[in-house]
C-alpha cells in the first residue's frame, strides 16, 4: 500500500499559518480568562514609575542633570526605561504560561494530534509578544499622563522605536518560552523567569551608568537592558544612540535565535 504523498510547501506552511493563529485565538483567551497574573505584571512597571518620579523624582533628578534637572527631566529619562522594563517583566506571564501546559499535560496532548509541531511555540510567541505591546502602551500613557513628552522625534524615529520594541520583546519571549519549556512547574518558570525583571534594576534606566560604581559599569553598560534603553532614549528623546543601536539589535537578534533554537530543542525533546 502506497503512503499519501506529501503536501506541497504552500500547503505546509498554509496549514502551519492556521495552526498557529489558533494557538494564539487560545492562548489570548486563556489570558482573558485569568487577567490576575497580567495585571500583577503590569502593576510592577506602573508602580516604579509613580515611585520613583514622585517620591525619589526629585533627588534622582539633580543626579542625571549636574544638579540642575528637575523632575520633568527625571520623568523624561526614567519613562523609556521603563517601557523596556515592562517588556521583561510581561513576558515572565510567557514563561508560566508555557510551565502550565506541560505541567497539565496539555502539550503532550497536542503531540498526538495532526498539528504542525512548531504552531503551539508561535502561538504562545506571538500571544506574549502582544501582551508585552499591549503592557508597554498602558505604562506609555501613564508617563504621557505624568508628563512625559517627545516633541523632537520624528514619524520614522517613533516607527523606529515601536519596531526595537517589538524586536526586544520577540526576543525576549522566545527566552521566556525555553526557561516555560525547562521548568517542572509554573513556580520553578516564574522563579527561573526573575533575571528578566531583576536586569533593568541594574541597567540604566534608573541612573546613568556613568553615576555607578567603576567596576560595576562594564556589566550594566553590555548587558541587553542598557544599549536598548539608550537606543530607544536616542530615538524619543533625540540624545546621542552611539554604538548602542547595533548593539541592541545584535542583542535582540542574538536572544531570538538563541531562544528559538533552545526552545525548538526542548519541545522536540521525546517526553519522559
Amino acid at each position: 500500500m502506497s503512503t499519501p504523498p506529501a503536501p506541497a510547501r504552500p500547503a505546509r506552511i498554509s496549514l502551519a499559518v492556521r495552526d498557529s493563529s489558533t494557538m494564539l485565538r487560545r492562548n489570548l483567551l486563556h489570558a482573558r480568562r485569568y487577567p490576575s497574573m497580567t495585571l500583577n505584571l503590569l502593576l510592577t512597571p506602573v508602580v516604579l514609575l509613580l515611585l520613583f518620579v514622585y517620591v525619589f523624582g526629585g533627588a534622582m533628578s539633580a543626579g542625571i542633570g549636574g544638579g540642575g534637572a528637575d523632575r520633568s527631566d527625571y520623568i523624561a529619562y526614567i519613562v523609556p526605561g521603563l517601557l523596556l522594563m515592562t517588556i521583561g517583566s510581561t513576558t515572565i506571564g510567557t514563561a508560566v504560561s508555557v510551565a502550565m501546559d506541560m505541567s497539565e499535560g496539555i502539550i503532550a496532548r497536542f503531540r498526538t494530534m495532526a498539528i504542525h509541531r512548531g504552531s503551539v511555540l508561535f502561538g504562545h510567541v506571538v500571544g506574549g509578544v502582544l501582551q508585552c505591546v499591549a503592557g508597554v502602551i498602558v505604562v506609555g500613557v501613564v508617563g504621557v499622563a505624568i508628563g512625559f513628552r517627545s516633541t523632537d522625534a520624528t514619524a520614522l524615529e517613533w516607527l523606529a522605536a515601536f519596531g526595537l520594541l517589538v524586536l526586544f520583546a520577540t526576543a525576549l519571549t522566545w527566552i521566556a518560552v525555553g526557561m516555560g519549556l525547562s521548568s517542572p512547574n509554573a513556580e520553578a518558570a516564574s522563579n527561573n523567569a526573575m533575571p528578566l525583571i531583576f536586569l533593568p534594576l541594574i541597567s540604566s534606566a534608573f541612573v546613568p551608568v556613568d553615576a555607578m560604581p567603576g567596576w560595576f559599569q562594564p556589566i550594566a553598560e553590555y548587558q541587553p537592558f542598557t544599549p536598548a534603553i539608550e537606543t530607544l532614549r536616542g530615538l524619543l528623546l533625540g540624545s546621542e544612540i552611539g554604538h548602542n543601536g547595533w548593539l541592541a539589535v545584535a542583542w535582540c537578534l542574538g536572544l531570538a535565535v538563541l531562544g528559538y533554537f533552545w526552545s525548538r530543542s526542548l519541545f522536540d525533546r521525546d517526553p519522559k
